[in-house]
C-alpha cells in the first residue's frame, strides 16, 4: 500500500497524516494514530468497544514473529476485506478506530497520586554518610 491509495482509501473519513512506521505508515487524524499500513495489510485500532465487531467479520489481531515466539498485538485488528471496496463504510470504521485510540489516549492521561519525594530518615542517613571536606589539624600517615 502506497501513501496515495492510503489517501484516497481514507478520503470519507476525512484528512488523515499518513507517516513512515515499520515497514509501512502510520495514520493518524487529530494528532492520534487510528491506524497502521503494514506489509501485511491495514490494521485499525480497537478496544472492548470494537473488538467483538472485527471479531463478527473474520477479522484477526496483528501479530508478529520474533525469534522465540508469536506476539499478538490485541489493540489493532486487521480491516476487513470488503471495506476496501467501500469507503463510506470504511469511514465510519475509522471514525470508530480513532475513538479507541482516543479512549486509550485518554486512560493514559488519568492522574496519578505525584511521587512523594524520599522519606527525610533516608537523606538524613545519607547526609551523615557524607564526611565534611575540612582540613584536620591531624597528621597525614604519609608524611
Amino acid at each position: 500500500m502506497d501513501r496515495d491509495f492510503l489517501i484516497d482509501l481514507f478520503s470519507d473519513f476525512g484528512p488523515v497524516t499518513i507517516r513512515p512506521m515499520f515497514s509501512g505508515f502510520g495514520i493518524s487524524a487529530d494528532g492520534i494514530n487510528f491506524a497502521m499500513a503494514l506489509r501485511s495489510g491495514l490494521y485499525l485500532r480497537a478496544d472492548d468497544e470494537t473488538i467483538p465487531q472485527f471479531k463478527a467479520e473474520g477479522s484477526s489481531p496483528f501479530q508478529y514473529q520474533t525469534r522465540a515466539r508469536t506476539v499478538t498485538v490485541n489493540t489493532y485488528w486487521q480491516l476487513p476485506a470488503r471495506l476496501y471496496d467501500d469507503p463510506l463504510e470504511l469511514s465510519g470504521w475509522a471514525r470508530a478506530a480513532l475513538a479507541a485510540a482516543q479512549r486509550a489516549a485518554l486512560s493514559k492521561k488519568s492522574p496519578h497520586a505525584k511521587k512523594k519525594p524520599a522519606d527525610k530518615q533516608v537523606r538524613k542517613k545519607a547526609a551523615s554518610t557524607v564526611r565534611p571536606s575540612s582540613r584536620s589539624s591531624r597528621a597525614r600517615p604519609d608524611g
